[in-house]
């Protein structure tokens, strides 16, 4: 049972990790958008403001954040192509499928049952609803994709190749599957109407608590507005603090104020007047930029030394995107699943970082970016908000957040992101291609375009010994019969890093060009 179960969070993890693998691209060219976009920089450097700057800006900025705000079908699509063993495009496609079905059969049972929130002053901001690709539907965040692309899979695996006669015929190979997914995703999408409100009115009712609770209170704030982002149910905690009148109240006059937000909108215009104690209930943003500086650098530290520099290629932009715009699902993504402890952990550290912000009298704002918040915290001067002590508490939090990543990414060997899915160092199952691949590398050069590549497939034992044939970041991984059939020589005719063996799973490092390599070897296996 024990054994099944790591198996099952193995195969989840690699499959995981496929569609965040264009996430470091999106957030480099992210980077150009929100530097183009951003009113601080563009008032600091006029020229920016002219017309084609600005449409640049927004084409970029905006398309990546769609992708960004559209995790959910990503991840359902990705997933269930990284778990099916074949024919992997038609198990995306179901997903696909089987996901816009889910979204219509949530909208649908809401609307039937009156459930359907009206739009606000804010939209649905803050009604456990939102618009996912164009349909209103529950905010489930990215757990009903996941959901949805690990059942795909699963289902695709188990009857994708069943046959029927007769009139039924219509049904076998993967249609079959196709049909199943029909029933489950209209299914789902029914349940999660009557299901996941209920989750959501437990999360809302701790707002009760925590506006009674002090800082004890202020401490659950912070850490579940952070622990919750998976689910998008952090929606629900943050925002009556923010636009009601759970996050306090502020009498000008006869206008009456509610809401941590406006109430600091208001008092950002008054002069000599210090923040009330609400303005603490925006500070969770604090979470959302210092403590990625360290988590990235820590991942850098940690990776596998064969991996560093792809670690850092895919790291540097994504802890850039959240430096300069606060955006962090990119990287939370990286970890939340592959090493949720660390998750955990950084949520629990969440909490009290909100604290010590009230505790050290720091209401500098903390929201928008690192130039945002120089600009806007300049402009109200630091008897208003402290703002460098804000700094040092920030330099701080990301020199702790490295150190503590470090110690416990090694001390538990956990998955973060360069040390994927290997469990343990290479031992004596390894063969690191170094001074046999030089000399094979000159043979190989001598050779057809195709024969590395039928040289790779007969070391793993040939055509018939794959089962399945996948990658990660840097690493082919194959699934084979019988593990007695590898032979290392012929696959060291291809430059590689290295070969890990652990049974019928086998793994070989190729880079970054392993992506190539593994449609080389699909491509070979069709013709062979």
């Amino acid at each position: 049972m024990k054994e099944k179960m790591k198996s099952a969070l193995e195969r989840f993890s690699k499959a995981i990790v496929q569609p965040l693998m264009y996430l470091s691209v999106a957030g480099t060219v992210l980077i150009l958008g929100i530097l183009l976009t951003n009113g601080s920089i563009t008032a600091k450097i006029p020229f920016l403001q002219a017309a084609p700057f600005q449409l640049v800006g927004k084409l970029i900025y905006n398309c990546l954040m769609f992708l960004i705000n559209n995790l959910s079908v990503i991840f359902c699509v990705g997933i269930a192509g990284a778990l099916a063993k074949k024919n992997k495009g038609h198990a995306s496609l179901i997903a696909l499928m089987s996901y816009f079905l889910f979204l219509n059969a949530n909208n649908i049972t809401l609307s039937f049952i009156g459930r359907l929130a009206e739009m606000g002053p804010l939209g649905l901001y803050g009604t456990g609803q939102s618009t996912v690709l164009g349909i209103q539907v529950l905010d489930m965040g990215v757990f009903s994709g996941i959901t949805l692309g690990c059942l795909t899979g699963y289902v695709f695996n188990k009857y994708g190749e069943k046959q029927f006669k007769g009139y039924f015929s219509m049904f076998s190979g993967v249609r079959f599957p196709f049909f199943l997914l029909i029933l489950l995703s209209l299914f789902l999408g029914f349940g999660a109407s009557y299901v996941w409100p209920v989750v959501q009115r437990g999360i809302s009712a701790l707002t009760d608590l925590i506006k009674s609770s002090g800082n004890v209170g202020l401490y659950i704030y912070g850490l579940l507005n952070k622990l919750l982002v998976p689910t998008g149910l952090h929606h629900l905690v943050y925002a009556p603090f923010q636009f009601t009148d759970v996050g306090g109240t502020l009498v000008l006059g006869d206008q009456i104020i509610s809401g941590a937000y406006p109430i600091r909108v208001a008092e950002m215009n008054m002069p000599g007047v210090p923040f009330s104690p609400s303005t603490y209930y925006n500070s969770y943003t604090f979470n959302n930029l210092f403590p990625y500086i360290g988590i990235g650098l820590a991942f850098i530290t940690t990776a596998r030394k064969e991996n560093r520099e792809n670690t850092k290629a895919v790291m540097f932009p994504l802890m850039l995107a959240a430096i300069l715009s606060a955006i962090t699902e990119p990287m939370d993504f990286l970890f939340v699943f592959a090493a949720p402890l660390l998750f955990v952990v950084h949520s629990l550290i969440s909490g009290g970082l909100l604290v010590l912000l009230k505790v050290l009298s720091i209401p500098a704002s903390t929201s928008g970016g690192i130039v945002n918040i120089m600009i806007s915290n300049l402009a109200l001067g630091v008897e208003k908000t402290n703002w460098p002590l804000l700094l040092l508490l920030g330099a701080v939090t990301a020199a702790g957040y490295y150190f503590l990543f470090v110690f416990l990414i090694k001390k538990l060997n956990l998955k973060t992101p360069g040390r994927e899915l290997i469990a343990e160092d290479a031992g004596s199952g390894d063969t690191a291609g170094s001074g046999d691949t030089a000399a094979s590398g000159d043979a190989a050069a001598s050779q057809s375009k195709d024969e590395p590549i039928r040289t790779l497939i007969e070391g793993l034992g040939g055509k018939a010994n794959i089962e399945s044939l996948d990658n990660c970041f840097t690493r082919l991984r194959v699934v084979v019969k019988d593990g007695s059939l590898i032979r290392d020589d012929l696959i060291n005719t291809m430059k590689n890093s290295g070969i890990k063996k652990n049974g019928t799973d086998i793994q070989i490092v190729f880079g970054m060009q392993v992506p190539a390599v593994k449609s080389q070897v699909e491509d070979m296996l069709e013709r062979m």
